[in-house]
């Protein structure tokens, strides 16, 4: 489907992505992403490795991996910013790479570095703009952690029957995202995940986003709903939690309002 023809929706689309960025196995979902602001031919996309700040090679090899994707996708603006701590957030270099552009990609490493690098700063405030006159925002693992509403560590939810909501940058505030969501299993037994979802703040709602998918905000408001439509990209499957109660498992091509 392509969106190259129709206005621009305000504010822009949403991409909360469980794992899998800048493989080929997402190269449908952006695609469809890049569709929604022009085309590949005609798009500005910003790379941003800010959640691999604190890796000695973590953003270049983000970085790399970004380029040589968007290229192949049909891209030719692709920046590759250094946004990586709350100095370069605030490097009028690094924000004078933001102008222009439609498409913003958050990769993943730690959610908290991210929050605490881009809030209030004058990149997020680039962002922020650019977000409000349509342009997209994709976030993967710990990038869509920080575009909800809230974020917790699983390990030290794993260690405490209190665990710590930290407030997100709330692009989606009334949503809190478990990326790797299929992996989980491994380590946290469903006991202890029902025990954790009795925890999260009513205001949530908690989506789990199973690895090399993404779940894509389509449309806002629906019918003057006050909720938004949402759908499923990718090979896997996406989960809704309301309160401590799975509501849907849903497959690529199937949405839900939220």
């Amino acid at each position: 489907m392509t969106f190259a023809n129709k206005p621009r929706s305000l504010p822009g689309t949403v991409a909360l992505v469980g794992s899998g960025e800048y493989l080929p196995v997402m190269n449908e979902t952006d695609t469809y992403l890049l569709d929604t602001v022009g085309g590949a031919q005609s798009a500005h996309v910003a790379l941003l490795p800010t959640a691999s700040g604190l890796e000695r090679s973590g953003p270049k090899s983000w970085n790399d991996l970004g380029l040589k994707h968007f290229n192949q996708l049909g891209v030719s603006d692709v920046r590759a910013t250094r946004i990586i701590d709350r100095e370069s957030a605030n490097d009028p270099a690094q924000v004078a790479l933001l102008d222009g552009v439609d498409f913003f990609y958050f990769s993943g490493g730690d959610p908290q570095h991210t929050i605490n690098t881009l809030r209030d700063s004058l990149a997020w405030k680039s962002i922020q703009a650019a977000y409000e006159r349509g342009s997209v925002l994709a976030g993967c693992s710990a990038g869509a952690m920080m575009l909800s509403g809230a974020t917790i560590s699983i390990r030290q939810a794993m260690m405490s029957s209190h665990p710590e909501f930290i407030p997100a940058l709330g692009v989606v505030p009334h949503v809190m995202v478990f990326p790797h969501f299929d992996r989980m299993a491994n380590f946290l037994v469903k006991k202890r995940f029902q025990q954790l979802l009795h925890t999260v703040p009513s205001q949530y709602t908690v989506v789990g986003i199973d690895e090399d998918t993404a779940l894509i905000r389509i449309e806002l408001n629906v019918e003057g709903s006050g909720q938004d439509r949402w759908r499923v990209m990718g090979r896997q499957t996406v989960k809704v939690f309301i309160g401590d109660v799975q509501k849907y498992a849903l497959k690529s091509g199937e949405e839900v309002l939220l």
